[in-house]
């Protein structure tokens, strides 16, 4: 791998026909009218920039930065479009990203073979369990690790322009936690020494918000280690746990597999085109560092990505997370599998190359279209209910009326609100209860206490909001939640949870409608504010990273204008 590798296409436009289509294919009915809830997928036609939202709240910053910038976003683009982008746009990005990090060939065009590296990589048992489990974040930064690739590798051939590119490269990454250590780690062993200080400093500032966030977090970043083994990677078929984990897929929810991962065809299929990876892989002209560099990182995403299943290994994750600040990034493993799906997409790229030009010499144009359409299926046929939203699960749908009354009604006023009944997540029969994060948090325009106790497989994984808990159990005494600072009290009908408590129903209601019920609480105190250091730091921190960014695009924009072809004075021109 070199700077080769970064060359413009000349044929630029079949992959971006086919990440177009894969796109459309792919996200079908996410784009009807409304919005997709599903798990942890929640957006709100308009999220408020609040205490929260910065990474200053109870939770630890797990949606830091991505909800300032949603906040920033939905204040002048409808929430429900900007999902809509971000939908198409992921999956766009992730199949043409892959598609161009093949090296071109003499005719400077990277031909099938490119199609085959972008349909691995887009078309993946990856994209659709973390979409059905509501991780679009991951999902971004999964479509910009081909991106930061090819920025790191021109950085290191010090190509002109490349860090800015870079940096707006892993902007995208950066918005969570994983995002950033994913991205941050594709850089480091692929940018070389001389280049790593300055391009992995850009990577922590970018990373900045949520690094300070997490750090003055008064639970000091630790995690509950029951959640190693309730994250742990799942068996999908015969193949068992490391072949599924090898194929892309092995997510802990089985809720979020696709049908299809359960044919006997699928561990067939990932060996076929694991196969094809290592034939790309073998090749004497791809012994660079980078590209061992890639592989290696691979491997550790596929060792993380078991761990939580091997005994011993299990036991030192536990304790990690359970001693180490910010560990609790390694209880989910399954997802540092991307480190393992870029170079598996572009091996399987390059070995397809090398059979297409054997296809080629023996049988001329047309075996080498017959081979390439094989090859191309074999993604696909590995999971072909990725097609129409997973098999029409990606189901958009309206927000009840209630919830914009409820937010009017919050306007301007002081004090939190409780949410009740008191858990993490919801199944509305207007969204089909569908289990979907609560999207009060991000609707309401006051902050919210709300439940971040996990529950999976029926074991319990506890949060680290301590004020959360606390005002929980004193949801049945009206005057203790005034003393907290509560001021309202949010009761959502229509899905599963504990009993609401008998007092709250003898408070005040300011809405009462089908799906919502809010209540307000007599003579609430102030509501506990985070210190003056927290505030100053963690918020420098944002304002440092967009900083970064906004002078990274003009850096990039200045660049290009200064090579801009210009028209010859007149006195110049050759009469005609």
């Amino acid at each position: 791998m070199d700077e080769r590798w970064t060359l413009a296409d000349a044929r630029p436009w079949p992959a971006r026909v086919l990440a177009l289509v894969v796109a459309l294919l792919v996200t079908g009915p996410a784009l009807a009218p409304g919005f997709v809830l599903l798990r942890d997928m929640v957006f709100v036609p308009r999220q408020d920039l609040d205490v929260d939202a910065l990474g200053l709240g109870g939770s630890l910053p797990r949606a830091v930065p991505v909800d300032a910038v949603v906040g920033l976003l939905t204040s002048v683009v409808p929430g429900q479009l900007l999902q809509k982008v971000v939908l198409v746009g992921t999956v766009y990005l992730a199949v043409l990203g892959a598609a161009r990090l093949l090296p071109p060939g003499e005719d400077g065009s990277r031909g099938p073979a490119a199609l085959v590296a972008g349909l691995v990589y887009g078309w993946s048992p990856y994209v659709a369990e973390r979409s059905l489990i509501g991780h679009w974040t991951l999902l971004v930064a999964y479509a910009a690790l081909p991106w930061v690739l090819r920025q790191s590798l021109r950085l290191r051939a010090g190509t002109p322009g490349a860090l800015p590119r870079l940096l707006v490269a892993v902007a995208p990454a950066a918005l969570s936690p994983t995002g950033s250590v994913l991205a941050g780690a594709v850089v480091l062993v692929t940018v070389g020494r001389a280049r790593a200080p300055v391009a992995i400093g850009g990577v922590l500032v970018l990373s900045a918000p949520w690094i300070v966030a997490g750090a003055l977090h008064p639970a000091g970043g630790i995690s509950d280690p029951a959640g190693v083994a309730a994250f742990a990677a799942r068996a999908e078929g015969w193949g068992g746990t490391l072949l599924a984990v090898l194929g892309g897929g092995g997510i802990w929810n089985a809720g979020a597999v696709p049908g299809s991962r359960a044919s006997v065809l699928v561990p067939l299929l990932t060996l076929l085109v694991l196969g094809l990876a290592v034939l790309g892989w073998s090749a004497r002209r791809m012994h660079t560092r980078p590209a061992t560099g890639l592989l290696v990182l691979g491997g550790v995403g596929v060792m993380l990505a078991c761990a939580g299943t091997v005994p011993g290994a299990s036991d030192l994750l536990e304790w990690a997370v359970g001693a180490v600040p910010g560990a609790g990034l390694l209880r989910d493993g399954q997802k540092w599998v991307a480190w393992w799906a870029l170079p598996v997409a572009i091996g399987a790229g390059l070995g397809a190359g090398r059979l297409l030009e054997g296809a080629r010499a023996r049988g001329g144009r047309p075996a080498g279209l017959g081979l390439a359409t094989v090859l191309a299926l074999l993604p696909v046929l590995a999971v072909p209910d990725l097609a129409w939203g997973v098999g029409g699960r990606l189901q958009a749908v309206d927000y009840p009326a209630d919830w914009q009354r409820v937010r009017d009604a919050l306007a301007d006023r002081d004090g939190d609100v409780l949410v009740l009944p008191f858990g993490a997540y919801r199944a509305f029969g207007w969204n089909d209860e569908r289990p979907q994060l609560d999207p009060a948090p991000r609707w309401l325009p006051r902050p919210t206490v709300t439940d971040d106790e996990l529950v999976v497989g029926g074991r319990p994984v506890a949060g680290e909001d301590e004020r959360a808990r606390t005002v929980a159990a004193a949801a049945g005494d009206p005057e203790e939640l005034a003393r907290l600072g509560v001021g309202w009290v949010l009761v959502e009908r229509g899905t599963p949870g504990r009993p609401i408590p008998a007092a709250v129903a003898g408070l005040p209601v300011v809405v009462e409608g089908a799906d919502l019920r809010l209540h307000r609480v007599p003579g609430a105190a102030s509501s506990p504010s985070p210190s003056p250091v927290r505030v100053t730091a963690v918020g420098g921190t944002h304002a440092l990273a967009l900083g970064v960014c906004v002078v990274a695009v003009l850096w990039i924009i200045a660049a290009t204008s200064t090579v801009t072809a210009r028209r010859p004075p007149s006195w110049k021109r050759v009469p005609r």
